[in-house]
């Protein structure tokens, strides 16, 4: 939930297994929110079964990368490991999992922006302070002054198992409409990346939709993490639906293998068949994240294999990527 957390590493995104694509995974620590070098990410771990040198993905003179959806507020707990409900007390920090990706992006020395709303509140101000400080374009940020900034409770427990609880009844990002879309920012962009979330409720669904239209009749590529959080849907059944709804219009396609076995009702998220049946025709890269151990991709006429690497976090932040650790594809904290 917290920034960083499906961070892209969008560095000339052209033809992946030219242009690397960062893997890591780590615990639950604090974190300065400094990122290393990329030069700094061995490429030697990468595996594949073949290599296609064909460009996977369509150039676009634009190197902007604009990420729609929700930012919010975490809570998470001042001691790791306990429950919500054990934790003593807890500490705020920036959330969101497409705005994680637009500072992930800004931080590797990437172009980005976000579009989305939040509350025309203290909270509201402070996220918006935050992509300002991280170099984000915010053009597409819109304040709502009748609804609030979105929070969420998170946090790993001991068993390994991360808990949410979210206060949204409607929060602000739930209420962005149409109309209030920057497409100019949208059209300018080469990659429009975005969650599920949006696609929940009215009238941020129908501007999610709109937004994808928009950026997909210009030939921007379409990245899509699904980031399931199944208390935010009505039932898994809606989830799953509403999921798989917009699926075959995005270009790229990250996933980890607890979503794989959810959309798929179960079956084995390592069974190539399985993800197989997840690549639909206009599908140019899918990628299936996999915790500590890496990354599988694949594209329509090679699999790739990339092993984790180890970052490590330091300082008095919360780490924004360790609770979503196990849906990450990011450069160190």
């Amino acid at each position: 939930m917290a920034l960083h957390s499906t961070a892209f590493c969008f560095t000339g995104v052209v033809s992946l297994p030219r242009n690397s694509v960062c893997f890591s995974q780590r615990t639950v620590r604090a974190s300065a929110f400094s990122c290393p070098p990329l030069s700094s990410i061995s490429r030697s771990n990468v595996q594949g079964k073949a290599f296609a040198g064909d460009a996977l993905l369509d150039t676009k003179e634009s190197s902007l990368v604009v990420c729609f959806g929700e930012m919010l507020i975490d809570f998470v707990p001042t001691t790791s490991g306990l429950s919500l409900a054990e934790a003593p007390a807890f500490k705020k920090a920036a959330g969101g999992a497409p705005a994680n990706v637009a500072v992930g992006i800004a931080r590797l020395g990437g172009s980005s922006a976000f579009i989305g709303k939040v509350g025309e509140d203290e909270f509201g101000y402070m996220l918006a302070d935050i992509l300002k400080e991280n170099n984000v374009n915010s053009e597409g940020m819109r304040f709502d002054p009748g609804a609030r900034t979105a929070l969420a409770f998170v946090t790993l427990r001991g068993d390994g198992e991360r808990e949410f609880m979210f206060y949204r009844n409607p929060s602000a990002d739930m209420l962005l409409q149409e109309a209030e879309l920057d497409f100019d920012l949208i059209r300018k962009a080469k990659i429009l990346h975005y969650g599920s979330i949006s696609l929940i409720t009215e009238p941020c669904k129908s501007a999610h939709i709109a937004a994808a239209k928009a950026a997909k009749d210009a030939g921007v590529v379409l990245s899509y993490d699904p980031n399931l959080r199944l208390p935010l849907w009505p039932s898994a059944k809606s989830a799953r639906e509403g999921i798989l709804s917009i699926w075959e219009t995005a270009d790229v396609i990250k996933i980890s293998e607890e979503e794989i076995s959810f959309l798929t009702e179960g079956e084995d998220p390592y069974d190539e068949n399985v993800v197989r049946k997840l690549y639909h025709p206009n599908l140019k890269l899918l990628l299936v994240t996999e915790g500590p151990d890496g990354c599988r991709y694949y594209t329509k006429v090679i699999q790739w294999k990339s092993q984790g690497y180890e970052g490590r976090c330091s300082g008095h932040h919360w780490c924004w990527g360790c609770i979503c650790s196990r849906n990450t594809i990011t450069t160190s904290c």
